[in-house]
């Protein structure tokens, strides 16, 4: 709730502006001073219907003396809200309403009472808003959301039904916003019901039971209602959407169905089709997903959405010329989101093997979430054309946003340096940023990890307990220092410990089912230790877990097994550091 603020210095300039804007009148010794000017010395102005309305609208509204007593408890209401005294700003205002009967007092202590969580205050001001405001919508709207939320039907619905004939079409397309709260009971659908009887010919009307119905899981009765909202306005795009949502809450295919039918009879309906083809995707027909969005940047040209998810899908289904050709043509049509545009267009052109087109499209990424993806990606671009002091240099100069994004710069600065095995200097980096940002898991598990290259196990040790502190339910954390110790000490039982507990918060990790594996193989238990690899090598055929099954294999008798899987995963990762220095060590 914003608060006026005022100040002792300009006090009584700030309060008898306020009271101008309030309807409130200051006495006439406050305006002794004031210049008077003859009407015979200023020509008559000509005056518009709509100042002449204002000026009736104005006239109309009381005309209170500025009386100490008011004065002052304006002055107090003000102040308490800028301090946070809520009780004390609701109490004032309310005795202000009750004391001016103002419409604008009432409504501004109607509004700070519902700030206040005080119903009963809130019903009060709204009545006395009403009283002086008796054609208010605003007020009526207020009162009847008031009376709903506190269970008092009968008194709202039929304040309810003199706002409806105002403007029954409209009305009726807000009602659920109206009734707030009440809405999802099945009070508020029989409330709907009952107002909707009235208007049988009105399809608003059944749309507004239809989202009655819906909020109570009564999705047949709110498909009827939309049923009949269809015959009365045949191809209303409103009660398709609505229809297909409900549908789409159990069955995927009966919503697809349903919206194929209703296209099938109204071609150009344009927002039934962006919903058709969101919901192809996500049933994961992408191919039938990206024909649709074709056909709307074709029908509605210069559609932005459309032809930004065309780009999407293609790009996703590795179709990158089609992909770098719909995001072009997103951003001549002004996206809401350029960068996004941007971002995905440098995904399009790396695709396309255009390093320099990639990198010109991700400096185009100016803000937002965007931002660190895209520099990361520049600066990976430059290392790979073998600048990497540019690229270090370009993520140091970026500034995040907010705290992650420059969390992730950092890790970005640090994987620059990987690509060269310049461990000491990722030691580094990472460490100054942990000066900054001492809590950031992230970047104490990657310093956890530079720290093992260096052989400082200390660091790793107590970098990867301050992770499972920050995040106890981060397996990797576990896992991480599981093996560590299970592989570089003798700290055998307590590593079996903590990958058991990296293993229950994901069982079916491939990564973690090979360190506790290795664990049991370090443990000399070579039977368990080749169950967990093979199942770890079978959910994913990495080669430091085939270096470790083979190491087991080996150990166990079984060499010319061991053999076979070293020198098929060595042709497929002839570089990996730990397959090889398995096979140096066993197989001089």
């Amino acid at each position: 709730m914003a608060f006026l603020k005022t100040f002792p210095l300009y006090a009584m300039l700030a309060l008898v502006a306020a009271c101008s804007q309030l309807g409130v009148k200051p006495p006439p010794d406050t305006l002794e001073s004031q210049a008077r000017l003859s009407a015979e010395a200023v020509a008559e102005p000509a005056v518009d219907p709509a100042t002449e309305a204002a000026a009736k609208a104005q006239a109309a509204l009381p005309k209170q003396p500025l009386t100490p007593d008011i004065l002052f408890k304006f002055l107090v209401a003000e102040v308490a809200g800028q301090r946070g005294q809520i009780g004390i700003a609701q109490s004032t205002y309310l005795d202000l309403a009750r004391e001016t009967h103002d419409p604008r007092i009432a409504r501004r202590a109607a509004e700070v009472s519902m700030f206040a969580r005080n119903p009963t205050g809130a019903l009060e001001a709204t009545q006395l808003w009403m009283t002086a405001e008796p054609d208010s919508e605003s007020a009526q709207q207020t009162m009847a959301v008031l009376l709903l939320n506190e269970g008092k039907f009968a008194e709202a619905e039929p304040i309810l039904r003199v706002l409806l004939k105002k403007d029954p079409a409209n009305g009726f397309l807000h009602l659920t916003s109206v009734i707030g709260k009440t809405r999802g009971s099945p009070a508020g659908l029989d409330l709907v019901e009952r107002l909707a009887a009235g208007y049988p010919a009105l399809p608003e009307a059944r749309f507004a039971v239809a989202q009655a119905a819906a909020s109570v899981g009564r999705n047949e009765a709110a498909v009827a209602a939309l049923q009949k909202a269809d015959d009365l306005r045949p191809g209303w795009e409103p009660a398709a959407l609505l229809r297909a949502q409900i549908l789409d809450q159990t069955s995927h295919a009966d919503a697809l169905a349903f919206m194929r039918t209703f296209l099938a009879a109204h071609a150009d309906a344009r927002e039934v089709r962006l919903a058709y083809a969101r919901v192809l995707v996500s049933a994961n027909h992408f191919d039938e997903a990206r024909a649709e969005f074709t056909r709307l940047t074709r029908d509605f040209p210069r559609n932005a959405e459309a032809s930004f998810a065309a780009g999407l899908l293609s790009l996703q289904m590795g179709d990158a010329k089609t992909a770098h050709d719909f995001l072009a043509k997103t951003l001549e049509y002004n996206p809401r989101d350029p960068d996004a545009v941007y971002y995905y267009l440098g995904q399009a052109a790396e695709q396309m093997k255009q390093p320099e087109a990639a990198g010109a499209y991700y400096a185009g990424v100016k803000t937002g979430n965007y931002l660190v993806p895209a520099r990361a990606r520049q600066a990976a671009l430059l290392v790979g054309a073998g600048r990497p002091d540019e690229a270090s240099a370009l993520l140091k100069a970026t500034r995040g946003e907010n705290d992650a994004q420059n969390v992730r710069l950092i890790q970005a600065q640090a994987e620059v340096l990987r690509g060269s095995k310049q461990y000491a200097a990722i030691y580094d980096v990472l460490s100054e940023g942990l000066k900054r940002y001492p809590d950031s898991a992230d970047l104490l598990y990657d310093h956890a990890m530079a720290a093992e290259k260096l052989d400082k196990l200390d660091v790793l040790e107590a970098d990867l307990r301050r992770v499972i502190v920050l995040r106890p339910m981060d397996a990797q954390a576990y896992n991480a220092l599981g093996y560590t110790l299970a592989d570089r000490t003798k700290r055998l039982s307590e590593a079996l410990t903590l990958l058991d507990k990296a293993l229950t918060l994901s069982p079916d990790d491939p990564f973690i089912l090979d360190s506790v594996g290795w664990a049991q193989y370090r443990s000399g238990n070579l039977s368990r230790a080749q169950e967990y690899l093979e199942r770890a090598f079978k959910a994913r055929p990495d080669p430091e877990i085939a270096a470790h099954l083979g190491e087991v294999l080996w150990a166990s008798g079984q060499r010319d097994e061991a053999g076979k899987l070293w020198q098929s995963s060595l042709q497929s990762h002839p570089q990996n550091e730990v397959l090889l220095e398995t096979l140096r060590r066993l197989k001089p």
